[in-house]
């Protein structure tokens, strides 16, 4: 069964969801409304540890500090996702990483002379679980802020809350990631 809770933060409501043992689900309301997934029916995790344990990471997390732990998490995705996905969770805090670079180095795990960029970026995209596994720390080459299914002004307040500032970075000109401006994401 899948339980569903909410967080308040200071970038608007967040969407968690679980499967009673791990969180399997954080979402903002913005990449919630264009997902394929509906939380809308399922009962209130509010109680669950997991889903307690997540609202504690994400209250030292807005406190702009680095959370010590990690939460339960379930990731179910494809094997080369899921390397992704750790691969996302070994990003230090306040740090930026790139897609090539993530693609670089699955090519050396692997024994390969190259991995697509546009393959891991397919992968980051699909993470479902926004923040904690940190999708907002990878960019485009030459310091291009690319796409974040939070939104792009959702994913450059998640990289200033870590004291990376977006006057570093490149802002697309036209985005489908722009088009919700930051206060219409809750």
């Amino acid at each position: 069964m899948l339980y569903s809770s909410t967080y308040i933060s200071p970038l608007g409501t967040l969407f968690l969801e679980s499967n009673e043992s791990y969180l399997i689900g954080l979402k903002n309301n913005y990449w919630r409304q264009h997902s394929k997934t509906s939380l809308s029916s399922s009962p209130d995790g509010s109680k669950l540890p997991c889903i307690q344990q997540t609202k504690k990471w994400l209250d030292i997390y807005f406190s702009r500090q680095k959370p010590y732990f990690i939460p339960p998490l379930s990731l179910s995705g494809s094997d080369f996702q899921k390397l992704v996905w750790q691969l996302l969770l070994d990003i230090p805090y306040g740090n930026l990483t790139t897609y090539g670079e993530i693609a670089h180095l699955i090519a050396q795990r692997r024994g390969l002379k190259s991995m697509s960029a546009q393959a891991v970026g397919g992968a980051v995209g699909a993470n479902p679980i926004a923040i904690i596994v940190p999708c907002h720390r990878v960019i485009g080459k030459h310091s291009n802020l690319t796409g974040y299914a939070g939104g792009l002004k959702f994913k450059s307040k998640l990289l200033e809350l870590e004291g990376i500032g977006a006057e570093d970075l490149v802002m697309p000109k036209n985005s489908r990631f722009l088009e919700t401006p930051l206060d219409a994401i809750d």
